[in-house]
């Protein structure tokens, strides 16, 4: 497979499921805004923190209210990482591969970028549930066209995994920012405001009904455990990183226990450590340090499938 064509499967995958989860995002905080009275910036600025680029946002737009992050995060055409713009960068991955993918699924991502961009921002605020409902919806219904549409061969193997290393980033995102961020006090551990908050978390997750049937109660320790180790939640790191290495290793042709490139290597490292942590020893040691330093490691990863698929492709803006 070339590798401008592998690399443009990869990213239009990663796009999309990085507009998912910001119209996630948004959709459970107006959710959660409506059963907290909290200061506009706590309630809003998290949002954007998790995207790392706060800095940016205080700078074009100061305030974090409810309509200046929505803006930034769902309509900013000169914002990169906003649904928009990220829509806009799959579609034109999908259009130069229009040759691997399956007309059905070019047909869903180009009928996706045409609902988004032919809504009014005003008349899709003024229903914002129904409109991200929407975006998550038609996302779904990509990543399933693609699934029951494409043979599962080595394009498959690589929009496969644009979308599960995209997952396991948002999911360690959004879960340090609430350890480190959302929660004001202590004072307010073990509350109903802090069962709200947990509970939003799951939910941005599409993690809530399926934690209450492994655990019951919500439970700090437990959310992490469940968004980090379980092995069979499909939103959960651990789970992203064991089928991201299975299509890794369809895609090389290497035995499931070696690794035969750098991209393997730290992909198979990165994976055990997880099989062997314990969610007790992640926190007393600190899971933000922990979380921290597992987005590093994945970006190293992702650099490795870069080099080692992608490099003699021009990288454009991706990212």
């Amino acid at each position: 497979m070339l590798s401008r064509a592998a690399e443009a499967v990869y990213w239009m995958n990663r796009y999309v499921e990085r507009v998912e989860n910001i119209a996630r995002f948004i959709q459970v905080n107006m959710h959660l805004n409506l059963d907290l009275s909290m200061q506009m910036d706590q309630q809003w600025a998290p949002l954007v923190q998790v995207t790392g680029d706060y800095g940016l946002f205080r700078e074009r737009y100061g305030e974090a209210s409810q309509e200046n992050v929505i803006e930034f995060l769902a309509f900013d055409r000169d914002y990169p990482h906003s649904i928009v713009s990220c829509l806009s960068r799959a579609r034109e991955n999908a259009r130069s591969v229009r040759q691997i993918i399956s007309s059905e699924t070019w047909e869903q991502i180009n009928t996706f970028y045409l609902m988004i961009t032919g809504v009014h921002k005003g008349l899709a605020l003024q229903v914002p549930d129904d409109f991200f409902k929407r975006i998550a919806q038609a996302s779904h219904t990509f990543t399933g066209i693609m699934s029951a549409t494409m043979s599962h061969g080595e394009a498959w193997h690589f929009a496969r995994m644009g979308t599960l290393l995209e997952r396991a980033d948002k999911t360690s995102r959004v879960l340090d920012v609430k350890y480190f961020i959302l929660l004001p006090t202590v004072l307010d551990v073990g509350t109903p405001y802090d069962n709200l908050q947990w509970g939003a978390l799951l939910r941005s997750a599409s993690a809530f009904e399926m934690y209450r049937k492994r655990f019951g109660i919500i439970s700090p320790s437990h959310v992490a455990e469940f968004l980090i180790l379980d092995p069979e939640f499909p939103r959960s790191i651990h789970y992203c990183l064991i089928e991201t290495e299975r299509s890794l290793h369809r895609i090389t042709g290497s035995a499931d226990n070696a690794f035969a490139n750098p991209a393997e290597r730290g992909l198979g490292r990165l994976r055990a450590e997880l099989i062997y942590s314990d969610i007790g020893e992640i926190i007393e040691r600190g899971l933000h340090e922990f979380l921290d330093r597992f987005q590093l490691e994945l970006n190293q990863v992702n650099n490795s499938i870069n080099s080692t698929f992608f490099q003699l492709a021009p990288t454009g803006d991706q990212e």
